[in-house]
């Protein structure tokens, strides 16, 4: 397909007529050309393809869907995950190039296919028209779908109509988030019963891919008919100009909507599982063998012949390619860039495998009650303190003095001289306090008095501060950093492993060099959609849609599956019908689709991104005062230091400290605003009621 694409003219899908002449141009493409026959319908499907609005490495959360990989970063979109240096680091409340224009350009070529194929009917085997009709149904459905988890309500253009119109102007209204939702459903159904399992064109749907994709779909809506009814003041209202309900549901609808929806997930997702078409990933897997389970998730993300892969993003070199190892990997590899995607404290502390200190989650690395009382905990390497990790995390981030690329990766926060024990660095560790900086310490400094203790590095560079250790000279930042005046430097004391290419040459890492494959459905979200759905339709007390089922059996084995596969603690008891277990399946989820893109819109549609409901943030509850203040919210950092009198590490827990992001978010923002133009030049399209 990345081949016939190279053969596509411009003006590919124009019917053309001509008043003074029988015949078309030479230089156009017809319908007889491109929909008569098999060779022609493959370079409709790889137009179709290329255009769809995926979310992978040429992907980035501020700028939009642009097809463009500059500076991609995966984790970055105020997540948690992991942070950026640049700008592109950013709570995901819109994007600078809405998904629109590009979304009916789509949206007509799929119109058009189903508006015409007909007349061709005859050139097909029934199984061969049937597909080509159920992918035209697909792409509709995950266009649709993309929009309305942005906008809510949108036009729902399901005949051909030319964009932009002559009048310059789209005329269709907005529907109501409801009938939009509806739709997408009802596209996506007609997609499976009409796709094969096995298509005719290579990274085409199958039925499998568009039921997966349904599940996922429908889990957003039936969160957003539910969660939004726990927003202050009722996240929903009517468009201006037509009075049709564009965000949120009716008092009298919302309940049977969501149990609606969430129905459906779990229909589509149980209808996937049965097929036994797919299974998770365990070709290197062994059980109580923390070595071979994290080996089998790193070989996972680049194995084409995975039975977990659903829906597959190829990429290939040098023809199509995109940049992730050129923008994310360590600092000693940067070709020209590097560390773009710096997982945080936050993040790990999801993980099983570390002593905590009482409030359950945060990681203790003192042997006082928290992060600010008693004396490190000393380590003869910064590894020890990961010694008992989950194995999946190990697969998804690289731990400072971990090995990468055969190369032990060297990250350090700075060198104490100080005696033993050592004290906690700052005095206070507070959200209130995140401004603190080590370089601004007086043991830093030498100010007021002090003896300097603490040796830093700005940069990576000449001064990089030194300190001679029985009779060797250790820079004081190690060879990644952090450098608290170099942003691209190691951010977070942890960098991003999880997609990286670790059998790319260092030698070949650039910008516009990496191949590897992008997952973007696979068995694994499956499993999460039924548990997720599941749990939701039980606390709801609905009946399994699934004749047969119980609900909770299905979720509480769909998690121990993939926490099996991970390496992580098994649940020992059934899931139930509550908040604790929906807890469970969010945390589950958040873990294992870090760095795919689905966990900025899983914030989204829970709706705890905004103050009132962020204690649910990490799907689960912590103290959201911890890490936020009214609107705004940072991330922390895991540091590890070198004691030079004990010869031993320590790590310090600390507010991210050299690019100092802060994020925020607002309940308006759950609903990207409809783009301006749109709004000023139509009679139909209305602005967000909140907007």
């Amino acid at each position: 397909m990345k081949k016939l694409l190279l053969y596509i003219v411009s003006a590919l899908f124009l019917t053309v007529s001509c008043t003074d002449m029988d015949l078309s141009p030479k230089n156009m493409v017809t319908d007889d050309d491109l929909l008569s026959n098999q060779a022609g319908m493959s370079i409709y499907m790889a137009t179709l393809y290329s255009k769809m609005p995926w979310e992978d490495f040429k992907y980035m959360a501020q700028w939009g869907i642009t097809y463009n990989g500059w500076l991609a970063s995966l984790g970055i979109a105020g997540t948690g995950d992991a942070l950026d240096r640049d700008g592109v680091c950013t709570s995901f409340t819109g994007e600078s190039t809405p998904y629109w224009t590009g979304a009916f350009e789509l949206l007509r070529n799929a119109n058009h296919l189903l508006g015409t194929l007909p007349d061709y009917r005859g050139n097909y085997a029934e199984v061969a028209y049937n597909e080509f009709l159920g992918q035209a149904y697909f792409v509709r459905a995950y266009v649709f779908y993309q929009m309305a988890r942005r906008f809510g309500g949108i036009p729902l253009v399901t005949r051909e109509i030319d964009y932009p119109s002559e009048s310059d102007s789209l005329e269709v209204p907005r529907s109501s988030e409801k009938d939009t939702w509806d739709q997408i459903l009802s596209d996506f159904d007609k997609a499976s019963e009409l796709l094969p399992e096995t298509p005719t064109f290579s990274g085409t749907a199958n039925k499998y891919a568009a039921l997966a994709f349904k599940a996922e779909a429908m889990l957003y809506a039936g969160s957003v008919a539910k969660y939004n009814e726990t927003v202050p003041g009722r996240l929903t209202g009517l468009g201006a100009k037509t009075g049709v309900r564009v965000i949120g549901f009716a008092s009298d609808e919302w309940q049977a909507c969501s149990n609606k929806y969430f129905s459906e997930a779990y229909k589509a997702a149980r209808e996937v599982m049965k097929s036994g078409k797919y299974s998770l990933y365990k070709k290197y897997w062994a059980a109580n063998d923390a070595e071979a389970q994290y080996k089998n998730m790193v070989a996972m993300w680049k194995d084409l012949t995975s039975p977990e892969d659903i829906m597959v993003r190829q990429y290939e070199y040098p023809t199509l390619t995109h940049g992730l190892d050129a923008y994310c990997s360590p600092f000693i590899f940067r070709a020209p860039l590097c560390s773009g995607s710096c997982p945080t404290l936050d993040f790990i502390e999801m993980f099983d495998g570390f002593d905590r200190y009482s409030d359950g989650y945060t990681i203790r690395v003192t042997d006082g009650n928290s992060n600010s009382d008693g004396n490190y905990l000393l380590y003869d390497s910064p590894m020890d303190l990961f010694a008992n990790a989950e194995p999946r995390l190990r697969a998804y981030v690289i731990f400072p003095g971990d090995v990468f690329k055969s190369k032990t990766i060297e990250i350090r926060g700075g060198i104490y001289t100080g005696s033993a024990p050592v004290k906690p660095l700052l005095n206070d560790y507070s959200y209130a306090a995140a401004s603190t900086k080590y370089q601004n310490l007086d043991i830093y400094t030498g100010a007021n008095g002090t003896a300097k203790t603490l040796y830093l590095s700005p940069n990576s560079g000449t001064n990089q501060e030194t300190v001679t250790v029985n009779g060797v000279k250790m820079n004081a930042a190690g060879a990644n950093g952090p450098f608290y005046d170099n942003g691209e430097g190691n951010l977070t004391g942890l960098y991003l492993r999880k997609y990286l290419d670790e059998d790319l040459a260092a030698e070949d890492i650039g910008e516009g060099k990496s191949s590897q494959p992008f997952i973007l459905m696979r068995y694994a979200d499956v499993l999460l959609a039924a548990a997720e759905s599941g749990v939701e339709l039980s606390i709801a007390g609905v009946s399994s849609p699934v004749e047969g089922d119980d609900m909770l059996k299905v979720a509480t084995t769909a998690i121990n599956d993939i926490r099996e596969r991970a390496g992580a603690v098994l649940l020992t008891s059934s899931l139930s019908a509550d908040n604790d277990s929906r807890d469970i399946v969010r945390k589950e989820r958040r873990k294992e689709l870090a760095f795919e893109h689905k966990t900025k819109w899983d914030l989204r549609r829970w709706r705890v991104l905004d103050e009132n409901n962020r204690n649910g943030f990490w799907g689960e509850q912590r103290d959201a005062s911890k890490y936020s203040s009214g609107v705004n919210f940072r991330f922390k950092g895991l540091y590890p230091f070198y004691s030079s009198e004990t010869g031993k590490y320590f790590f310090d827990e600390s507010y991210q400290w050299v690019s100092m992001k802060t994020f925020s978010y607002n309940v308006v923002d759950y609903y990207f605003g409809i783009p301006g133009g749109e709004v000023s030049k139509s009679s139909y399209i209305d602005q967000q009621p909140n907007r």
